[in-house]
C-alpha cells in the first residue's frame, strides 16, 4: 500500500475505539445491571487505557427483549441506565479527557412498545399509521399463512400475525429479528425525516457520530416475494445509500464533521464496498477479520483484501476481533477450530485457555500494528473468555429461545458478562458492596485472577500489554501513517510488515519458532522471547524498531 506520509488524519482514520456494553461495564446503583453512573466513574480507566473514542450498544428507552435493541425512544435514556442529563455529563467529562464518544443507533426495527407500533396495532389496516411499518394480509383463504416465508435471524418466521382492535385475528408484519422488533418501511417519508431528527438530537448533544445497526437491512423489496433464499429482498437494496447519502450529508455538516460507522455484514466485498463510496458511510466493520481462523494464510487474504478494497473506496479499514455479538477471542483462539460464524457457534467444544490466551495476546499486537481504526470490546483487554457455564433459567439473548434452545448455539450471553474490577469474589467490583442485587449475569469464580486491579500492576498481564501497545499505536509515528509493506521473505506460517520508515510486525502462526526475518530492537512482545534472539515462539507476536 503506498505511504501516505504521517500528515493529520481524522481522528477517526486511525482511532482506538473501545466498545462498552452498557448494562455489563460497571453498576454505580446496585442493581446488577450497569448503568452511566458507572461508566462515568470509569472514564479516568479508559484514559489511562489510551482509546480515542468509546462506542456505546443502546442505551435508549427499550422494553429490553434484544437487550436495548428495541428502541421505544430514541431521544430517552433508559432508566435502568439513567437519565439523559447524566448522558449529557457523560459526553462532556468523556471530551474532557480526550475521548469521543459514539453511539449505537437501531434503524431497521423499533419496539413494539414504541408509541408508534401501538398506534398502528390500534389503527385500522391500510391506515397512515401502519403504512410506517411492513403490514401486509396472510395467505390463504383465511390469511393463516405469513405473507412470505421468510425466516427472521434469531430463528422462526419473520412475521407475527396481529389481533385487529375488533378482536379478529388480523394482519401480519414483519420482523427480521424478534416479534417484539418490528421493522420499519424506508420508503415511507416520516420515518425518514424522523431519523434525521433522532441524529440531530444526539450530534447537538455532542455525540461524535453513530454506529448503524444493521445497516444493510432497512430497505426491502416492495414486491416481498415468497421466497428469497439469497436474501436479497431485504437485503444492499439500492435505496438504503440514499439515505445515508443523506446522513452523511448532516453529519458533514456539523464543525470537525461526526462520524458514521456501518455493521455491514455482507460476503460480498463489491457490495460492501458501495457503503463506502464518496459521501456514504465514513467507515464499515470488518467482519472477515473476525471471523478468520488464526493460521497465516488466511489472515493475510483477509488482510490484503481489506486494504486493497478500502484503499480503492479512499477509505480507513478497520479491525475488529470481537463484539457484543461473537465468542470471545480467547475462547475462539483455544478451540481447535479457531473461525467463527454468527449462527454455527462451536459452544461445548473443547478450549485450551492459556493457548487461546496466548494467540489473543499476538492477535492484539497484529490487530493494533495494522493502518486503520481499531475496535476493543470492553474486556478484550482483560483476556475474559466466553463463559458457556449459564444456566438456561439465566439466559437472556432472544437468540437462545427462537433457536429452540440449541445448546451448540446457545446466543450471545457468554460474552456480556459483567466485567471483574476488583476483588476476590463476585461482583468482582462491578456492583458497590450495598448491591441489592447479584449481576444480571453470572461471573465465573476465576475471573478472580482477570481484574483490571489484579492485573494493574503486573508487567505481563493482558491489560499491561494493551496500555503499552496502545500507548506506542498513538505516539509511533511510523503508526500514524497508512502504509503497510509486507516482508515476503518471512518463513511460512509468518506475518511479518513494516509500518514506515523503521517499525516492523512479525507474528508467528506457526507450530514452532521461527528466525525473525528481519533485525531490530524488540519495543513489545506478546510473550517471552528467547534470550539469545534464536527465534520467536510460535504463538507470538513482537514489534521492533529497525
Amino acid at each position: 500500500m503506498p505511504d501516505s506520509g504521517a500528515r493529520e488524519l481524522p481522528w477517526w482514520r486511525s482511532a482506538a475505539i473501545y466498545q462498552i456494553y452498557p448494562r455489563s461495564f460497571a453498576d454505580a446503583d446496585g442493581d446488577g445491571v450497569g448503568d452511566l453512573a458507572g461508566v462515568l466513574a470509569r472514564l479516568p480507566y479508559l484514559a489511562e487505557l489510551g482509546v480515542d473514542a468509546i462506542w456505546f450498544n443502546p442505551w435508549y428507552a427499550s422494553p429490553q427483549a434484544d437487550a436495548g435493541y428495541d428502541v421505544a425512544d430514541y431521544r430517552g435514556i433508559d432508566p435502568l441506565f439513567g437519565t439523559l442529563t447524566e448522558a449529557e455529563e457523560l459526553i462532556r467529562q468523556a471530551h474532557t479527557l480526550g475521548i469521543r464518544v459514539v453511539i449505537d443507533v437501531v434503524p431497521n426495527h423499533t419496539s413494539d412498545q414504541h408509541p408508534w407500533f401501538q398506534a398502528a396495532l390500534a389503527a385500522a389496516p391500510g391506515s397512515p399509521e401502519r403504512a410506517r411499518f411492513w403490514f401486509r394480509p396472510g395467505r390463504g383463504p383465511a390469511g393463516t399463512l405469513p405473507p412470505t416465508d421468510w425466516q427472521g435471524f434469531f430463528g422462526g418466521p419473520a412475521w407475527t400475525r396481529i389481533t385487529e382492535p375488533d378482536g379478529t385475528p388480523g394482519e401480519w408484519y414483519l420482523h427480521l429479528f424478534a416479534p417484539e422488533q418490528p421493522d420499519f418501511h424506508w420508503e415511507h417519508p416520516g420515518v425518514r425525516a424522523e431519523f434525521e431528527s433522532v441524529l440531530r438530537f444526539w450530534f447537538d448533544r455532542g455525540a461524535d457520530g453513530f454506529r448503524i445497526d444493521s445497516a444493510a437491512l432497512l430497505v426491502k423489496d416492495p414486491a416481498l416475494p415468497v421466497s428469497d433464499p439469497d436474501e436479497r429482498a431485504y437485503t444492499d437494496r439500492e435505496e438504503v445509500h440514499e439515505v445515508y447519502r443523506s446522513w452523511r450529508s448532516l453529519a458533514d455538516s456539523y464543525p470537525g464533521g461526526r462520524v458514521l460507522i456501518g455493521e455491514v455484514w455482507l460476503p460480498d466485498p463489491e457490495r460492501l464496498a458501495r457503503y463506502l463510496r464518496p459521501g456514504e458511510m465514513h467507515t464499515v466493520f470488518n467482519f472477515p477479520y473476525l471471523e478468520c481462523p488464526w493460521e497465516a494464510g488466511p489472515l493475510r487474504t483477509v488482510i490484503d483484501d481489506t486494504l486493497r478494497l478500502h484503499e480503492a473506496a479512499g477509505a480507513p479499514a478497520t479491525w475488529v476481533l470481537s463484539n457484543h455479538d461473537v465468542d470471545r477471542v480467547v475462547t475462539r483462539y483455544g478451540r481447535a477450530d479457531t473461525s467463527f460464524a454468527i449462527y454455527a457457534r462451536h459452544h461445548g467444544r473443547p478450549v485450551d485457555l492459556a493457548l487461546g490466551t496466548r494467540r489473543a495476546r499476538a492477535a492484539a499486537l497484529l490487530t493494533q500494528a495494522l493502518p486503520g481504526s481499531v475496535y476493543i470490546y470492553q474486556g478484550e483487554e482483560l483476556g475474559l473468555w466466553e463463559v458457556e457455564a449459564i444456566p438456561d433459567e439465566l439466559r437472556q439473548d432472544p437468540m437462545w429461545e427462537r433457536s429452540g434452545r440449541n445448546p451448540a448455539n446457545p446466543g450471545r450471553d457468554g460474552c456480556r458478562v459483567p466485567l471483574p474490577w476488583h476483588g476476590d469474589t463476585t461482583p468482582f467490583g462491578f456492583s458497590p458492596e450495598q448491591a441489592t442485587a447479584a449481576p444480571w449475569l453470572p461471573q465465573p469464580e476465576s475471573w478472580k485472577e482477570c481484574t483490571v486491579a489484579a492485573q494493574a500492576a503486573d508487567p505481563d498481564s493482558m491489560l499491561t500489554l494493551y496500555r503499552t501497545a496502545l500507548r506506542l499505536r498513538r505516539t509511533l509515528p511510523d503508526l500514524r501513517t497508512e502504509q503497510l509493506d509486507w516482508l515476503e521473505a518471512a518463513p511460512t506460517g509468518v506475518l511479518a510488515f513494516r509500518r514506515g520508515a523503521a517499525f516492523t510486525c512479525v507474528v508467528n502462526l506457526s507450530g514452532h519458532a521461527v528466525p525473525l526475518p528481519v533485525a531490530g530492537t524488540p519495543l513489545l512482545a506478546s510473550g517471552p522471547l528467547a534470550p539469545d534472539a534464536a527465534g520467536l515462539p510460535p504463538d507470538t507476536a513482537v514489534w521492533l524498531r529497525s
